[in-house]
């Protein structure tokens, strides 16, 4: 996976490579989250040594109109090819929707996203060049890429449950507080899955969420708590996870599709195949909102979707 290395964040040692640049010699923020995409999954398909020619089909998004930044970085890899939007929980989606395939018709499916700092801020928010005041609930959308390889055989680790979630608006309408909107949907994915399983928290080395940020977080422990289920101990954020928030000035953390991507691939994959972690709940929070939704006064969805991958 590709990331932004903004300012030497606290994971950026399990990325494979990190950009100091956000054009990466492109003549646009687009044009180079697109060669970001690209890049991360060809580095996939070379690092599992399995052919390109063999794997069935590529289910990836982003955050762009019309994701296209995984159309236009993807157009060239000739495999079949599904667009997934999910906003921030697309990477969970679309490794949710590999799995099905591979329980049905595939041997080899590879699931990517991407975002990017600069696009995200001028489609949703305002064009940097204002140099708007950033208030303490916003967070900073990672600028990178993720992507995995689900197979039908091997060795693990393995993705052993999906929990689809249902999207639940709970009215917020600020689009610079994203963790308050999506923290419901969390909460109402990760209820349906202990009741679903019949697991309880503690039988989770960790529970991740997607970008939920340092607000997102406490509010989400905070219902979790008052639905009867207590996560504190073993309950973190990617979004938390992926930036030093003193040092790095990020507000409330990282968002954005590649927020969990990067620190999934990078990070919690490398625990996993090291057998420092044995079973985790992956649970990808995304605010189903556009530019236009915002400027009509329309609050904003949020949705979550949930896997637990084991050894």
């Amino acid at each position: 996976m590709l990331v932004r290395k903004r300012l030497g964040g606290p994971l950026a040692k399990y990325f494979d490579q990190t950009l100091e640049d956000e054009f990466w010699g492109e003549k646009s923020w687009e044009k180079a989250e697109s060669k970001i995409i690209k890049e991360a999954t060809q580095m996939v398909i070379s690092k599992s040594g399995i052919s390109s020619q063999n794997i069935d089909c590529v289910f990836a998004g982003d955050l762009l109109n019309q994701c296209i930044s995984s159309t236009f970085g993807l157009r060239e890899i000739n495999i079949p090819f599904l667009g997934v939007f999910g906003a921030c929980s697309t990477f969970v989606e679309s490794l949710s929707l590999g799995a099905i395939s591979i329980e049905g018709f595939a041997n080899y499916v590879l699931c990517a996203t991407s975002s990017h700092f600069c696009s995200a801020e001028k489609q949703f928010r305002f064009p940097l060049e204002l140099g708007n005041q950033r208030p303490p609930t916003s967070q900073w959308t990672v600028t990178g890429s993720g992507a995995s390889i689900l197979s039908k055989t091997g060795n693990g680790p393995y993705i052993t449950n999906i929990t689809l979630g249902k999207i639940v608006d709970m009215g917020i309408k600020d689009a610079n507080n994203m963790g308050a909107a999506m923290a419901p949907a969390f909460i109402d994915t990760l209820i349906a899955h202990f009741e679903d399983t019949g697991r309880s928290p503690n039988y989770y080395d960790e529970i991740i969420s997607g970008d939920l940020g340092y607000i997102g977080k406490d509010i989400a422990i905070d219902i979790a708590k008052s639905k009867g289920y207590n996560i504190k101990s073993n309950y973190n954020d990617c979004g938390v996870l992926i930036f030093d928030k003193n040092s790095q000035d990020t507000h409330s953390g990282g968002s954005g599709c590649a927020c969990l991507a990067t620190v999934f691939s990078g990070y919690f994959f490398k625990k996993l195949k090291e057998k420092k972690l044995r079973k985790l709940l992956l649970i990808a929070t995304g605010a189903l909102m556009n530019s236009t939704s915002s400027q009509q006064g329309e609050s904003i969805p949020g949705i979550a979707h949930a896997i637990s991958i084991e050894l």
